[in-house]
């Protein structure tokens, strides 16, 4: 019934529903899951572990690619199934347990999780869970809609269960491009040379007997939470347009720049997207997450190649590219997240990348994670991959958030994710400042006057004139430095 998608014959009677194969999983085991950024998760064995919660005693440390879709995360952590999360997550209510110390999350660069489990610095793996569009005569697993880290649980778990889900198109096959770096010390250079690169095959290779059970699904992934591109994305889209553009007259960049990075959001979609009314052509991506805004460049003859490590889209988008993937699939990659990710990579082609940050200061340090300096809010996701490796390393956020009741420009961040040696240029609405070769003492009047709300701006200034005047390289009022996130505590503002 299912051998046109589980081809190796001997695999068939493996097939068993959700709840079987969860009794794989034991409480205390650490089991790593496919899915990043809402795509090309396991959807059906992460809900038979919550149900089977209610019941006995369960708990495991969780990792997977990035965030889970299907409002997976949120019922695994009501369910109180999570003891420990990693490396990334953006869902509400896990949100919640994670800063109540009910979960622990282990927050990291998502080019390291699987080096840390492939040297035993972490794991071992015990299960893999693993959504695929077929199994290969070989027993090699296709992946859906991302890839993430799901090739290295896979190869490296004790017991793999794939999902197979049946909605999920069979034209993504061919699409992935599954390389895994040789051990280290003698580690040989990851071969790829270009965003077009395909250096690794298309499955995943694993032992068929290590598939212990497989398990068939179709539910559909998760659309993306992004909005439409508004005033305040819009302007900031065209500083970087004009910025680039200069750039080009310089003789820095041509008009095919250099390779793109986006990180997932509605203000690093709306940039890529602004993308489509510049002199700009014969792009190409070489980034996390491909974006509604892929595809719009691709639409729009802008854009002639994309690698990623998912493809995660609005509804609408999803319903335009999906039932024509054939038309895009020349066009793209799939990869591992640490090759899509990998130091070595991002430095050989030049990656200009484009992250967002909570709240950045008036030195260029970037906090992209911890609001208020103690609650996380998703993680750092993998823009310091591309930061401290990228040819650019931009970042972009609107001036205020909650009606100009907070700057996000602030005296000292309240939390260093990007310390000012890994920013190059900072943008809002109002702005854009080129930090690059300047100094803190240039640093800060720019970015105050470029990038700050006018509402902040002369807060900010007397700030600054009244640290210069007490000296320093990067000069503070340091009882004052981050008396304005104690004011937003303490009235609700930081006005």
């Amino acid at each position: 019934m299912y051998d046109d998608r589980v081809r190796n014959p001997a695999l068939l009677d493996r097939i068993v529903s959700a709840e079987e194969a969860a009794l794989h999983i034991k409480d205390g085991m650490m089991v790593g899951m496919s899915g990043f950024t809402r795509a090309g998760e396991a959807k059906a064995v992460p809900m038979a572990l919550a149900a089977r919660a209610k019941t006995e005693p369960l708990q495991i440390t969780l990792v997977t690619g990035a965030s889970l879709g299907n409002d997976l995360d949120k019922t695994l952590a009501e369910a109180h199934v999570l003891s420990r999360r990693m490396p990334f997550q953006a869902d509400p209510a896990l949100r919640k347990a994670i800063n109540a110390g009910e979960v622990m999350f282990v927050d990291q660069h998502l080019s390291e999780t699987v080096e840390m489990l492939r040297t035993r610095q972490l794991g071992p793996v015990d299960v893999a869970v693993v959504e695929a569009v077929a199994i290969t005569e070989q027993g090699g697993i296709v992946p859906t809609t991302s890839v993430g880290n799901s090739a290295s649980f896979a190869i490296l778990a004790d017991k793999v269960i794939v999902e197979i889900n049946l909605s999920q198109s069979a034209q993504l096959e061919g699409l992935h491009d599954i390389f895994i770096p040789t051990h280290r010390p003698v580690r040989m250079p990851i071969p790829v040379v270009s965003p077009e690169s395909r250096v690794g095959v298309p499955f995943i290779p694993v032992d068929p007997d290590k598939i212990a059970a497989i398990v068939i699904t179709e539910k559909l992934d998760s659309s993306s939470t992004i909005l439409p591109p508004d005033d305040g994305t819009r302007a900031i889209a065209g500083h970087l347009s004009e910025f680039l553009q200069n750039e080009v007259k310089r003789g820095r960049l041509s008009n095919s720049l250099q390779p793109l990075q986006a990180g997932i959001g509605t203000i690093a979609n709306a940039v890529l997207h602004g993308l489509i009314d510049t002199p700009f052509h014969d792009l190409k991506m070489y980034s996390e997450v491909l974006q509604d805004s892929t595809f719009d460049l691709f639409d729009a003859g802008k854009l002639d190649f994309a690698s990623g490590s998912s493809i995660t889209l609005s509804e609408e988008k999803y319903k335009e590219v999906f039932p024509q993937l054939n038309k895009y699939k020349s066009r793209l990659i799939l990869r591992p997240q640490e090759i899509s990710n990998h130091p070595e990579v991002v430095r050989r082609l030049g990656i200009i990348g484009i992250n967002t940050a909570l709240e950045f200061d008036i030195y260029g340090n970037v906090n992209s994670t911890h609001v208020g300096g103690t609650k996380m809010m998703n993680g750092i996701g993998g823009s310091g991959d591309f930061a401290r490796n990228g040819y650019l390393s931009i970042f972009v956020t609107k001036a205020t958030a909650k009606d100009g009741l907070i700057s996000s420009v602030v005296p000292m961040v309240s939390h260093v994710d990007h310390n000012e040696h890994d920013v190059d240029i900072l943008a809002t609405e109002f702005g854009l400042a080129d930090l690059r070769g300047l100094a803190p003492r240039e640093r800060a009047p720019l970015i105050i006057q470029n990038c700050a709300d006018p509402l902040y701006r002369d807060q900010l200034m007397d700030y600054y004139k009244r640290a210069v005047a007490r000296g320093g390289h990067t000069p503070h009022v340091m009882e004052e430095a981050l008396s304005w996130h104690v004011r937003l505590a303490e009235t609700g503002s930081m006005k």
